[in-house]
Parts: structure tokens; sequence; C-alpha cells
């Protein structure tokens, strides 16, 4: 279960990040658009671009501690850069992201084109620590930054016709040439269903640990949704359409019989290939239960009622 009461996570928890990375050589390669988002982050401005700046804690954190940045930031799943873990924190370091823009159509209103400093102005930006689970069997705890991600549907208007929502990654040889040996159809697709979008939880990210997205961690723009397993919360998003009938997403296209379009963590049903029943914290030797909806399933349960959560499950 969350608890709805704001935490601040002890620095002593977390691993320091001049330990692995000097943070003036980092901002010095931002490009101008990360800069801006930097101070945007909050009221305070240069304090905020240097990670130093408040940032109002959402209710809806957990109150567990965060997991290491370093674990976080060198451990990733983004077939892109590579399909071992380590490889995208040392391939995605020249990905551009700038300019970035992020187009929202289909069946809407008023679909229009965001372009990043847009996209950091339509809600208020939010520290947001949320449990993960990745269907391998490992988990994470992390300090999100960003808002719902309905702040941004509301902009174009849903019609009455958007029962889904498909998301569209970037994606491009020429940045990410290890993408020609991911063994899935890219770019990325991914989706869901339109109640489950405009659920408060599922997040649109901009940052993390009080800065901007790494490029291994789906800079410059993702969508976090913590009760489904990883790789629902697809990276770099440049796509979102509105649509009337299920979309495609690229694990189930890959392989069918092991991913499905659901994908919420249920640990009663198991991988075809491995248990669900338990998972291994980052940084940590031993395994602990898995909960339900990944501990969501007070807030989200009610979205699956009257759903056989094993057969919807993949």
């Amino acid at each position: 279960m969350l608890n709805y009461k704001s935490v601040e996570e002890p620095q002593t928890e977390v691993t320091p990040k001049s330990l692995y990375l000097n943070r003036r050589q980092f901002l010095a390669g931002i490009p101008a658009a990360f800069l801006l988002a930097h101070e945007l982050l909050s009221p305070s401005g240069a304090q905020a671009a240097a990670g130093l700046g408040p940032l109002a804690k959402s209710q809806l954190s957990t109150s567990e501690k965060a997991s290491a940045y370093k674990d976080v930031t060198t451990y990733n799943n983004f077939y892109e850069f590579g399909t071992s873990k380590e490889q995208p924190a040392q391939l995605a370091k020249n990905f551009k992201t700038s300019p970035w823009v992020v187009s929202v159509e289909g069946e809407a209103g008023k679909p229009r084109k965001f372009t990043m400093e847009e996209i950091l102005k339509v809600a208020p930006l939010e520290e947001r620590i949320y449990r993960h689970r990745c269907v391998e069997g490992w988990s994470i705890v992390v300090p999100w930054i960003g808002y719902s991600l309905s702040a941004l549907l509301k902009q174009v208007e849903p019609t009455s016709k958007a029962k889904f929502v498909a998301f569209e990654s970037y994606y491009d040889i020429r940045q990410m040439p290890e993408g020609k040996n991911a063994g899935i159809p890219l770019p990325y697709v991914e989706g869901l269903r339109m109640d489950e979008a405009m659920h408060p939880l599922a997040l649109l990210c901009v940052g993390m640990y009080g800065e901007v997205l790494p490029p291994q961690d789906g800079a410059p723009v993702r969508l976090v949704v913590p009760w489904k397993y990883g790789f629902k919360s697809i990276k770099s998003l440049v796509k979102i359409r509105l649509v009337a009938t299920q979309p495609k997403n690229t694990w189930n296209i890959s392989n069918a019989r092991e991913y499905g379009f659901y994908s919420n963590v249920n640990p009663q049903v198991d991988h075809p290939r491995w248990s669900q029943g338990t998972e291994r914290r980052l940084g940590e030797l031993r395994r602990r239960p898995t909960l339900m909806f990944n501990g969501y399933a007070d807030q989200v349960a009610q979205l699956y009622a009257g759903m056989d959560l094993k057969k919807e499950f993949y």
C-alpha cells in the first residue's frame, strides 16, 4: 500500500552522485533545452539547475527508501542503445534531445505538437517516489519528477471515440546504431487503456533525483506507470495518439506468448520462463515478495473489476 505522507529520503540512503558523475561535466554537456528544463523544475532558478532547489513532494509517493542513483542510471533496459543492462549508460551519452517535440494526435478536439518548453509548463512539476518491478525479476524505487499524464491529454480534449492511448518512442539509427541488433521492431510502441492513462498515478516524467532525465533513463520525457511491469513505461516519447481500438505494443508484437497488452504486476501469474512471485531490489541480495499491482492495488484495482487478471495479464 502507498503511504500518503510526503517523505524526504535521507541523503545517506542514496549513493552520492559524485562517485560516478562529475556534475559540472554533466551540466556542460546538456543541450539548452535541458538547461531550461532545470530552470523550470522549481522557482529557485539557478539553484534548481544545480539540483539544489526545493521541489514539491507528491502525496502519491511511497515511503520506501529510494534506490541508489548509480544503480538506476547504470542498469537499464533501453534496447535502442544495446541489449545488455550496462550498454545504455555507455552508448547514450551523446544522444541529442534538443530540440524535442511530442505530437499528441488522433481522436482529439485540439490535436497539437508540444515542445519540451511547453510540456514543462502544462502542470506543476512534483517529485513522486515510485516503486517499479521489471519483468525479469528486479525492482527499484525512484524519485521521479513530472506530473500526471492526464494533464497533458486534457490539453488536446479527447473525444468520446478515444478509448486507448498509443505511445511511440524516438528512433534514429544514426544515434542508436545498436538498434539494428535489438531483436525487436523499432520504433518502440506501447499503449494504455484510456482510463489507465487518465489515472493520477500514470506519470509524464521529465526528471529524476532532482535533475533532468539522463539519456539512458528516457530523456527528455518518458512515461512511468508504476503498477505495470517496467516495459510499459516507454522512454523518449515523440508521439502520443488517442485511438478507438487497442494499439499494438512492441513486446507483444515480438513475443505474444510471453508479453501482453495489460502487463499488470501479478505475482500469481508466472512468466512462461520464470516465477514472478519474488523480486530482488537493485543493491540488495535478498529477495522479497512481489506485491499485487506492485503495491498499488488500493489505487488501481478498480480499473480491472470483472476482468480475469490471469487471462488479461499477458
